[in-house]
């Protein structure tokens, strides 16, 4: 799901592709970092519904709106109407405030079936009468030309893990809103926000967040027992246990875990070199990093645990010891619900609290 994708173009179609997007597009501009090298594209996905976005309800918004961005910025000049959005969950955010994307990326992890939506997503489509939306199957790399082909006049990417490359052939086809620092570490806020303001609907973004932010403290405040309690995600592998990928309180996953109530504990904190970054390896040498867990929480299944329960050294983890480590089904819904966007919270956020909760039931 975070794998930083790039394709590969042959020269022909890229050529093809930037003549429909400029035909298309003509008038639109954002600042691209580089011209891009040749790729391939797959198939071209089916006819963009006509859905346009609405009109922003804050009557002062001012054009151009200058974005600024981790490849420079990006100037979108006039309200845009026809919205295109790029990996994870930035189609939400524009769902969450009304707007159908005239078409939008399938998403490649939690998905049960063959549609590329997830529940909330779907939900939200049937709220909004579309039964029939434009996805792109672009799971392995973007499909350039189904993005052309579907006319965008801005493509929204906040959250996303575009290289250099990929924001320079997008942006020969509109104006693109690309993440704010470093790929895959736009927390929902930022993914709301920047998106919104892409769309000419920062006011109407503000107001998500803070619907949201009161949803969240309702539900959490329903289980006081996570006030402070120490925390880390940590992905283990049955195939190498001796090595552990643990996200960082500056990932999604883990700044959400810190808005429900818990915190990262010193012991591992003090381990991170880069701050920035959205993940860290941890060998199963220095578990002991993790000792100060209250609770410990990860993608997997019983087997899985069963496996680490077993392991010389990831056993003498105290949260292995006394089964304060919870699993969420890897693939599932709720595991991808994990990155966090406003559609995602609501939908799932009574089963998290609740399973986490049950966690922290084990801790004495």
């Amino acid at each position: 799901m975070n794998a930083i994708r790039k394709v590969t173009f042959k020269s022909s179609i890229i050529s093809a592709v930037l003549v429909i997007a400029l035909a298309g597009c003509s008038g639109k501009q954002s600042t691209p970092a580089s011209d891009p090298a040749p790729s391939t594209s797959a198939p071209a996905s089916t006819t963009a519904p006509k859905t346009e976005a609405p009109a922003s309800t804050n009557a002062n918004v001012q054009y151009p709106i200058t974005i600024k961005h981790a490849f420079g910025e990006t100037v979108i000049a006039s309200k845009p109407k026809r919205v295109v959005t790029i990996q994870w969950a930035n189609h939400d955010v524009a769902l969450a405030l009304g707007v159908v994307p005239v078409g939008f990326s399938a998403a490649n992890f939690g998905v049960q079936d063959t549609s590329g939506l997830l529940p909330w997503t779907a939900k939200k489509l049937k709220e909004l009468g579309v039964d029939k939306p434009n996805v792109f199957k672009d799971t392995d790399g973007l499909d350039f030309e189904a993005i052309a082909k579907a006319s965008p006049d801005v493509i929204l990417a906040a959250y996303s893990g575009i290289t250099k490359e990929d924001y320079a052939i997008l942006s020969k086809i509109a104006p693109v809103v690309a993440y704010q620092s470093k790929p895959w570490v736009a927390t929902w806020r930022e993914q709301v926000l920047f998106n919104a303001t892409g769309m000419g609907m920062k006011a109407e973004g503000e107001k998500l967040i803070k619907d949201t932010e009161n949803l969240i403290k309702e539900k959490a405040g329903k289980f006081p027992e996570l006030k402070g309690k120490k925390v880390v995600w940590v992905n283990f592998s049955a195939k190498d246990l001796s090595k552990l990928n643990i996200y960082t309180p500056v990932d999604p996953r883990g700044a959400f875990l810190i808005e429900l109530g818990l915190a990262y504990p010193e012991s591992f904190t003090k381990k991170i070199t880069d701050p920035t970054s959205y993940s860290f390896k941890l060998s199963a040498e220095n578990a002991d990093a993790l000792n100060d867990a209250d609770i410990i929480i990860g993608y997997g299944d019983e087997s899985l645990l069963n496996a680490v329960k077993a392991d010389p050294l990831l056993s003498k983890i105290p949260a292995v010891q006394r089964g304060s480590v919870l699993m969420i089904g890897n693939g599932s819904a709720l595991a991808a619900s994990g990155n966090p966007n406003p559609l995602s919270i609501a939908y799932t956020i009574d089963e998290y609290l609740g399973l986490i909760a049950g966690a922290i039931s084990k801790v004495k």
